[in-house]
């Protein structure tokens, strides 16, 4: 019937959003790789854990300071050709790092990977909302979200795993083949999007609610970084093996698509009760590793929960950012780009400082409160979080 709406995914749209996929996939594993890698690239370099854990820090530092400007100074470019670049450019960062004779080297290949990734999640969240009508956008970012999933389920697990069986520069050089291989893909599968209009007028939705979104974006991402970053040494702290880090890893990440599968289920229905839910839920996984994070499976039950609840975080934010309508779309995804990172780099930054002074419990107190922290600030900033999505 005429009168029926389509809420089909067109084909062209669903190749444009399988390309998005695979090019998430390899931007966050190009991210967190290092988390996987932290005990080799320390042993290699003569350097504690704490600091190689910087190597998350700068390159998260680079892109909260230069997402927005480098989206708002390219936004005259086509689209396609300039997501194709930044995945150019994470195969260049990552090719850098695994011919590094120094540390030094190494932070110069993070360099290269953050200025990707500062532009890379703000086109790519705006791409892939223009690839469909308004009212399946929020369905179209928790399918382009997958593919961060997949980087924690495949990515990071399987560079990790090549890392143990082969030495950390295979696992970089890995990386770069897949850049170039996914780069391919998506050139031959992308449609090409118009450039978003420049505002016209007043905004149609208010700074103050993309500025609520921001704070909460800013404290949950601290939150889970805080204490994702130090991951391989608290499992290990519990008594699991070096070699099973990788495994382990596979399975967070398969807890993290579960999460997004639960995401996907409320983000275009009743996304405030889903985003509370997925923070308070992180908050309980967290603090509960307090009691339960001295064993293996104490550790990996909590472990695994907590991952579970931040799975559905990000594309909650990121809707929330984008439906906001407080500015153009690829700005709306540059603030929170920025915002994310800025959460990752000061809670791996923290971490670090946390770790080194009062060790991992510690850091678990940090993680739990600031979860609860984001949970409340949803409850409270209701402009921000509102109960429809549109």
């Amino acid at each position: 019937m005429s009168g029926e709406r389509d809420d089909r995914i067109g084909l062209a749209a669903a190749g444009g959003l399988g390309a998005l996929v695979l090019a998430t996939f390899v931007a966050i594993t190009t991210e967190i790789v290092p988390v996987g890698l932290l005990p080799q690239l320390s042993r290699a370099f003569s350097v504690p854990e704490s600091t190689t854990g910087l190597l998350v820090t700068v390159y998260a530092a680079l892109v909260a300071v230069l997402a927005i400007p480098l989206t708002h100074l390219t936004r005259a470019l086509p689209r396609k050709p300039l997501l194709l670049g930044t995945i150019a450019l994470y195969a260049i960062g990552n090719l850098v790092i695994a011919l590094a004779p120094t540390l030094g080297l190494v932070v110069a290949g993070r360099v290269v990977g953050g200025v990707a990734h500062a532009l890379f999640f703000s086109v790519s969240s705006a791409y892939a909302a223009a690839l469909v009508p308004e009212r399946l956008q929020g369905r179209a970012l928790a399918i382009a979200a997958s593919g961060a999933s997949l980087g924690y389920v495949l990515g990071v697990p399987l560079v990790t795993s090549i890392g143990a069986a082969l030495d950390w520069r295979a696992a970089f050089l890995a990386l770069v083949v897949g850049g170039v291989l996914v780069a391919l893909t998506a050139a031959a599968l992308l449609p090409a999007v118009p450039l978003a209009p420049p505002p016209v007028g007043r905004a149609r939705g208010p700074r103050s609610a993309l500025t609520a979104v921001a704070v909460v974006n800013v404290v949950a991402f601290f939150g889970h970084y805080v204490l994702y970053t130090y991951v391989s040494p608290l499992l290990l702290r519990a008594g699991l093996p070096e070699q099973a880090i990788g495994p382990v890893l596979f399975l967070l990440g398969a807890a993290g698509v579960v999460g997004l599968w639960l995401a996907g289920l409320t983000i275009d229905r009743d996304p405030r009760r889903g985003f509370l839910g997925a923070l308070a839920l992180a908050a309980v996984c967290v603090g509960a590793l307090l009691l339960t994070g001295g064993s293996v499976p104490g550790a990996l039950a909590g472990t695994s929960a907590w991952i579970v609840a931040f799975g559905a975080i990000p594309v909650f934010c990121t809707a929330a950012c984008l439906r906001t309508r407080a500015v153009a779309p690829d700005l709306a995804a540059a603030v929170n780009n920025a915002a994310s990172n800025l959460g990752i780099g000061l809670g791996s930054a923290l971490g670090g400082a946390v770790f080194a002074v009062s060790g991992i419990p510690a850091v678990v107190v940090v993680a739990a409160g600031a979860f609860a922290l984001a949970a409340v600030l949803v409850a409270v900033l209701r402009r921000g979080f509102p109960v429809r999505a549109v």
